[in-house]
């Protein structure tokens, strides 16, 4: 199964209305999801699952819940180590 990419959303800067959106690096993949999305408050779900060659759907390993600053950084992180963005996996 592997996993097509998606054009990630033009410009330098984070959406301002929550939206789901997915990471892959081939091996692992994370999902953000929000779930507090309030003037002066934003959080969001990050949900890491792992690709197995025999499965459909990732084995889900963790789950955490990160400001929406903390999500944009782990984003960036991410992408500069090489991950791209997906569709939806679950």
């Amino acid at each position: 199964m592997g996993a097509r990419s998606v054009t990630p959303p033009a410009g330098p800067r984070a959406p301002l209305t929550p939206r789901e959106g997915w990471l892959t690096d081939g091996r692992q993949v994370l999902r953000f999801r929000p779930t507090r999305w309030e003037r002066d408050y934003h959080r969001l779900e990050i949900t890491v699952g792992e690709l197995l060659p025999d499965q459909e759907v990732p084995l889900l390993k963790s789950r955490r819940e990160l400001s929406r600053a903390d999500a944009i950084k782990l984003w960036q992180e991410k992408a500069r180590a090489g991950w791209r963005a997906c569709e939806a996996l679950w």
